[in-house]
């Protein structure tokens, strides 16, 4: 099992709506969460700084092949397309990030 976290703005005037889509999220998109792989995923909001931070657990054995998977759904993929406006990318994510990737510096359990 992996831990993985990233961070993403979230712009102010679409706090609410980002909370109202996450509130009534589609059965569709959770259930190809679930078949990639992803268990324990939960996003936080940091305000007034209107950060997100989303942290999973990994527990497939090919990432970037359950990703693939995921962005290739067509409702995941119109999931997307209604959240995305909400957020704001970091200007400092790595090329080709939506969502910018966490190092795990210490977990306890």
């Amino acid at each position: 099992m992996e831990r993985m976290g990233m961070v993403i703005g979230l712009n102010a005037d679409k706090i609410e709506e980002y909370k109202e889509l996450h509130a009534n999220a589609w059965p569709g998109v959770l259930r190809m969460i679930s078949d990639c792989n992803i268990k324990n995923y939960t996003i936080f909001l940091r305000e007034p700084e209107n950060l997100l931070f989303s942290y999973w657990e990994y527990h497939g054995t090919d990432f970037a092949k359950d990703a693939e998977k995921m962005a290739a759904d067509p409702e995941t993929q119109r999931w997307w397309k209604l959240c995305g406006p909400c957020q704001k990318p970091l200007e400092t994510r790595e090329e080709g990030e939506w969502w910018a990737s966490m190092e795990d510096v210490f977990h306890l359990d």
